[in-house]
């Protein structure tokens, strides 16, 4: 089971704050000193992860705790100690403490309002389409079942498809995901 903490800005340097979020939502606003490893990336990142705990305990962020709990949890799969952050940068943020936005960069949408908005997208698509042809209103009925089975199971398929594409994967003037291992493993 993943502990969730909350830190106050003080003690945030007794930690190795990793971000679970795409580049895209990283470079939107993080937490201080936090270094990006994605959460599809966490298995990847295990050696220079563990080095970095070795030398003091890791601090797992999101944007709303979900995602650092699923990073912990897999983490702890690799040998690696880690706790959550509790609510994640929304909670962080919400308190007034500060947030870092990765310089000269152009942030695409938060995940969930990416969701949202692919989601709505082809639900109306089936909709408008199923008026033609009845059989596409199929298409909505299978996105509504994607989005309940989304929330029963606390997973978003959609949200790991949006995540590969180019513009969550790459942010302009970023640290690479390479660069961002060296960092931790040094």
């Amino acid at each position: 089971m993943t502990t969730a903490i909350t830190v106050a800005p003080a003690r945030l340097g007794e930690f190795t704050v990793i971000d679970v979020r795409t580049p895209g939502e990283y470079a939107g606003g993080h937490v201080p000193g936090a270094h990006n490893i994605p959460l599809d990336r966490l298995d990847q990142a295990a050696g220079a992860l563990r080095t970095a705990a070795a030398r003091g305990p890791l601090l797992v962020v999101c944007a709303s705790g979900a995602r650092s709990e699923k990073g912990c949890d897999r983490l702890a799969a690799l040998g690696v100690e880690a706790v959550s952050l509790d609510g994640g940068t929304g909670a962080w943020a919400a308190a007034g403490h500060p947030v870092e936005h990765s310089a000269g960069s152009r942030t695409p949408w938060p995940m969930d309002r990416q969701v949202r908005l692919t989601a709505g997208s082809l639900v109306l698509a089936g909709f408008v389409a199923g008026l033609a042809r009845p059989p596409a209103h199929r298409l909505s009925g299978l996105i509504g079942a994607g989005l309940l089975f989304s929330a029963v199971t606390d997973t978003c398929g959609m949200a790991a498809l949006l995540g590969r594409l180019p513009f969550n994967r790459r942010v302009a003037g970023a640290v690479s995901f390479q660069e961002t291992l060296a960092r931790l493993a040094a």
